[in-house]
């Protein structure tokens, strides 16, 4: 079996990380983030990176880490709205951006992991999304294409895996994980419990090991909620 537990995250990392990388990160908000993968990135100093995310994390956490110290310099993303640094260098001209809807986001994740260069939506059309792109007519309506995701480097965050790479996600961490794991050239998964050969269920894997190179177990799970609502109690 090929080796693919690491000891920590700067030993996963290790001779993956340069200037200008691409970068597919998992998660959806704060949930599921590859919170102790992105703490390693930011110490190693790696600039000009783009990354690939649901959401540009918020401020300080998350990949708030990495647009706080400027190591990020084009986002492709479809919601920021919780991040104010993010804001500030947007406006400002300071970080180029790419938005995507949401669903569409998914799906060029999971073209690129399967190998797919580009395929046709509806959503999008007719906005400024859609601006530049093929338009072509799909059964009496426009479609755009889109291009499907590749990147150098996917960093995601499991709920468990096993010595072979498999993956097993919970709940809502499983939005984008699973596609932002197929579509990296290398693939480094951190892991809340680490189990044994044999000890998933092989039809509840839900990333197959084929698509990670390297594993580490988390040290970071703070887990935090992005936007706390409470409803108010009538008098």
């Amino acid at each position: 079996m090929v080796q693919k537990i690491f000891s920590d995250a700067a030993a996963a990392l290790d001779g993956l990380l340069h200037d200008g990388m691409t970068i597919v990160a998992g998660g959806f908000g704060l949930c599921g983030i590859p919170e102790t993968l992105i703490d390693a990135i930011e110490v190693s100093g790696v600039t000009g990176l783009t990354a690939i995310s649901n959401n540009a994390g918020v401020d300080n956490f998350g990949l708030g880490k990495l647009l706080r110290t400027r190591q990020i310099g084009k986002m492709i993303a479809s919601y920021v709205g919780e991040n104010k640094e993010f804001e500030r260098q947007y406006l400002a001209g300071e970080l180029a951006v790419e938005f995507c809807p949401q669903g569409t986001l998914a799906e060029r994740m999971r073209a690129g992991g399967a190998g797919i260069p580009g395929f046709y939506t509806r959503t999008g059309v007719g906005t400024l999304l859609a601006d530049g792109k093929e338009i072509r007519d799909f059964g009496g309506e426009p479609h755009v294409l889109e291009t499907g995701l590749v990147a150098d480097l996917a960093i995601v965050k499991a709920w468990k895996g096993d010595p072979y790479g498999n993956l097993v996600f919970r709940k809502s961490a499983r939005n984008f994980n699973p596609m932002a794991a197929t579509c990296g050239r290398v693939t480094v998964a951190e892991v809340e419990h680490l189990v044994g050969p044999g000890e998933l269920d092989p039809d509840q894997i839900h990333a197959p090991g084929v698509f990670v190179q390297r594993i580490i177990l988390a040290t970071s799970n703070e887990k935090r909620i992005e936007r706390r609502t409470i409803r108010q109690e009538a008098a």
